[in-house]
């Protein structure tokens, strides 16, 4: 996650502010998130997820680690991405995306 908002302020896509508030919120996710370990079956998924969006690799990785967590039901789970094409397949596999909109 962190990576993803390096490569966003790196972009110009968001500000330091917005970059120093989202860290903290992340600390704060931190202490209550699940972390899926990789394996075949995520790799599998992630496969599928890249030929069938517009994702980078890694984002295909998160969204099928996602989708192993939530036992392939997205719906009513919500799932935090700042990257559009991540948020885009997000959406289309049943998540719910946080934040709602970025600016």
């Amino acid at each position: 996650m962190c990576l993803s908002l390096n490569r966003q302020i790196r972009d110009g896509i968001l500000r330091i502010e917005d970059e120093r508030q989202a860290r903290q919120v992340l600390q704060q996710l931190a202490d209550v998130w699940s972390e899926v370990q990789p394996s075949e079956l995520l790799h599998r998924t992630a496969e599928r997820l890249l030929a069938v969006h517009a994702l980078r690799a890694a984002d295909a990785l998160q969204l099928a680690a996602a989708l192993h967590w939530c036992q392939r039901e997205p719906l009513n789970r919500h799932l935090v991405a700042f990257d559009s094409r991540l948020r885009d397949a997000a959406y289309k596999e049943g998540f719910t995306i946080l934040p709602s909109h970025i600016s």
